[in-house]
């Protein structure tokens, strides 16, 4: 193997957090923002840093970011479009924001960008909201829900897209939750409100989301003191709430879940705090077109999480990050920094290979003696795993 290579497999690691945003761009998860614990203290993670997993060589780096900066928070939402990663909302030293940001992902500055909006208005400030994207280069960002603070002059108590937290008010101002629906249009640089029909999910924050074709999903989430189990399901061609109701037994109700399309036709649920408040490490598989929960079995059963990251991978596989395995509303220590790789679906065979050789290369002398002769392009591809791969290295994969 070459020596470079092998000096390429640093040890670093991402710092533990919770509440943090991750996105994948090709085989790169990128990670920011969040929050860590020291000593008594909750502290938010650097701002001008992001960190960034190789998949398949398992290794991190992390890179000083420039431009403007967005402050240090927890409770933002991403996601990744065209090559950029988008954030918006969250909660920073001030509370609640509704500020929006965008950074490159592709050319290695790294430099944030402030998104000035041209048209419409952007929803009020909240965190713990959800998004989607959709319909390909020119994707509208749509986003729902969060916990965050309207002026009392805008909150009309016959209107349910908004329930009061009625411990939250301070002078004229209210904290709640909503399911509101607003799109942010990247080319246009604008937002509006569809007006949407069927019965809407009840207002919601911590909830999980994810997007199949037109049609956006979201799972769960908290609204006062209550940990729902509820699906629904918004049509992006028509703007119709539909619920999905489940023909089989279903995961309890939770918070600070995942939710993550593996296939055209389902999604994987992983852990969040029950209705009991227990960190959990369950998984669910849902089949839309049956509306069928299976429960997934999986190596991770000792590793609870809950506000942590989940992101589709290549092969099918969930790249879940961080996140806390205690109940942190009472004992904040519990944070992680390690990545659980869940396969979903059976690897191509090129994978299987590329994984036998790289496990066992350092032990089998046939091998070791024949990873010169492959193809260059099939080479790296299989020394990127045997770093993967490498004995110093805790594994945390199915």
């Amino acid at each position: 193997m070459d020596p470079a290579f092998e000096r390429h497999c640093s040890e670093l690691v991402a710092r533990e957090r919770s509440g943090h945003t991750a996105v994948v761009e090709g085989d790169l998860l990128y990670v920011w923002g969040g929050y860590m614990s020291i000593a008594d203290d909750e502290v938010f993670l650097p701002n001008d840093e992001i960190w960034m997993y190789d998949l398949d060589e398992g290794t991190w780096k992390v890179f000083h970011m420039t431009g403007e900066v967005p402050p240090s928070m927890s409770g933002t939402c991403s996601c990744s479009l065209n090559g950029y990663m988008y954030i918006f909302g969250g909660c920073d030293d001030n509370g609640q924001t509704n500020q929006m940001y965008c950074v490159d992902l592709t050319d290695g500055k790294y430099m944030w960008r402030k998104i000035i909006h041209e048209f419409g208005s952007p929803p009020s400030s909240r965190d713990k909201l959800s998004c989607w994207v959709y319909n390909g280069r020119s994707a509208p960002i749509i986003y729902f829900g969060g916990y965050g603070h309207k002026l009392l002059t805008d909150v009309d108590s016959r209107n349910r897209s908004f329930i009061i937290d009625e411990t939250s008010w301070v002078e004229d101002f209210f904290w709640g939750w909503n399911n509101e629906v607003h799109i942010f249009d990247p080319t246009q640089s604008s937002w509006s409100e569809p007006q949407t029909q069927g019965r809407a999910p009840a207002p919601r924050a911590a909830h999980a989301s994810s997007t199949l074709g037109c049609r956006g999903y979201i799972c769960g989430g908290r609204v006062m003191e209550t940990r729902m189990s509820d699906i629904h399901c918004l049509d992006f061609s028509s703007w119709t709430w539909s619920e999905i109701l489940p023909a089989s037994t279903s995961p309890v109700g939770r918070s600070w879940h995942t939710l993550t399309a593996v296939s055209d036709s389902t999604l994987f649920l992983f852990g969040g705090l029950s209705v009991d408040c227990k960190p959990m490490s369950d998984g669910w598989l849902l089949d839309i077109e049956t509306k069928k929960w299976t429960e997934f079995e999986h190596p991770f059963k000792n590793k609870p999480r809950l506000w942590h990251t989940a992101c589709p991978s290549k092969d099918s596989e969930v790249i879940v990050f961080g996140g806390s395995c205690d109940y942190i509303l009472l004992v904040d220590t519990g944070h992680c920094n390690d990545a659980l790789v869940f396969q979903l679906q059976p690897y191509p065979l090129s994978r299987i290979c590329e994984d036998y050789i790289a496990k066992n290369v350092r032990t089998h002398e046939t091998l070791r003696n024949q990873l010169p002769l492959l193809p260059p392009k099939l080479l790296k591809a299989v020394q990127r795993r045997i770093c993967f791969y490498r004995p110093s290295k805790k594994q945390n994969t199915s």
